[in-house]
């Protein structure tokens, strides 16, 4: 079984796949799985290498970039997902590149239901860097990843033990809001605020200052580049203008 979902998951574009037992998934951050689905058994961690989009100047192109990718991992999970439905009768729910945030209410913090890096870690796809963002042994950072959680039972691979992050500190010298300063935390807050202007927070601040604002600053408002990048974060997708600490990561590579 776990050759023919390797086989099919090479087929339809996957660049490496791991099974992680649910007992090796540990994120402090998100809800146990069976919490999710009570039958759980298995994690299928898929793994898709990042393009070098991340690496052009040009903003609008490293960020199509992304987008691009994240459309392509979220089809391939979801070929998977249906493959194992047709062909062993499984119970498949898959989770896609970007899993859906939630908002702490008290905190203000960001949260996922499901760590897709910590997922990628206990299917021993890499280990995480200074960065906490997970290195592939062979694409580095520039990896992103998608699940499948199924009530299929399928021999689970063992995380592994390398350290792969050469300590070479370029990823918190590169930040440019210093997000990473402490240690084994990213400032999620600092990093969303930097890396993408354009989201929630971004657009409430618009929203906010526009209903503020006098009829003749309303028209200046919507005629701003600003809004144009508001309104693409909304119809296209995520806008990202900072990619350093996966473009500049020498590891795994």
């Amino acid at each position: 079984m776990k050759d023919l979902i390797k086989n099919f998951a090479k087929d339809v574009g996957v660049d490496d796949i791991g099974f992680a037992s649910i007992e090796n998934y540990n994120s402090p951050n998100t809800p146990p799985i069976k919490e999710i689905y009570s039958k759980a058994k298995i994690i299928i961690v898929l793994a898709f290498q990042q393009l070098d989009n991340c690496e052009n100047e040009n903003i609008q192109i490293a960020s199509a970039g992304s987008k691009i990718l994240s459309d392509f991992a979220d089809s391939s999970t979801y070929k998977i997902a249906r493959f194992l439905k047709q062909e062993f009768k499984a119970t498949v729910i898959s989770i896609p590149r970007m899993t859906p945030v939630n908002r702490d209410i008290k905190t203000g913090l960001l949260f996922a239901d499901v760590s897709l890096r910590h997922a990628a870690v206990a299917a021993g796809l890499g280990c995480f860097g200074k960065h906490n963002l997970v290195i592939h042994p062979v694409m580095g950072t520039k990896v992103v990843f998608t699940a499948i959680i199924t009530n299929l039972y399928i021999e689970p691979d063992s995380p592994i033990e390398e350290d792969l992050c050469i300590d070479c500190d370029i990823c918190l010298n590169q930040c440019p809001v210093n997000a990473l300063d402490e240690e084994n935390r990213t400032d999620v807050m600092k990093c969303m605020f930097n890396c993408r202007p354009y989201g929630f927070a971004g657009y409430m601040q618009f929203w906010l200052k526009f209903t503020e604002s006098t009829p003749k600053e309303q028209e200046i408002m919507l005629q701003d580049r600003k809004f144009k990048k508001l309104y693409d974060e909304l119809t296209l997708g995520s806008q990202y203008v900072c990619f350093n600490c996966i473009k500049n990561c020498p590891a795994g590579q």
